[in-house]
């Protein structure tokens, strides 16, 4: 699904704070979103979190810089995280490049997967979205 020029793929859920999360089985990949990267502009530097570490939902996880700005991101969910994309640390534009590709950021074991519930779906961001667009 496409609103305006930003990417909103469906399969996904989404936070407030524009980072995604893709059920894997018993894991969740997450990242930022197409519009969060889009309003950054060109990212050249991700504080990545530490692997082995028990996160909750909406703890800041680290910083996506760009030239423009800083900004933080979240847990969308809670867990332990498993998994981090260090090719982001030489290469953070693949955020800019392809986010919900290449340019994850890290992988969490989820204590509790009903945690999703809170978050929306495609249609729902998107609506949010649309929301922000029009302001």
């Amino acid at each position: 699904m496409k609103i305006e020029d930003y990417e909103v793929p469906e399969g996904l859920y989404y936070s407030k704070d524009h980072e995604w999360l893709k059920v894997e089985r018993d894991v969740c990949r997450i990242g930022v979103t197409d519009y969060a990267q889009k309003s950054l502009h060109e990212i050249v530097f991700v504080d990545l979190p530490k692997c082995n570490i028990d996160v909750t939902s909406k703890q800041p996880l680290g910083t996506v810089e760009s030239v423009k700005a800083v900004s933080d991101y979240f847990a969308p969910i809670g867990g332990k995280i498993i998994e981090v994309n260090d090719v982001l640390s030489n290469k953070p534009d693949l955020i800019n490049m392809s986010p919900y590709d290449e340019g994850w950021i890290a992988v969490i074991k989820p204590e509790n997967l009903e945690e999703i519930k809170v978050l929306m779906d495609s249609t729902k961001y998107a609506e949010l979205l649309k929301s922000i667009i029009k302001n």
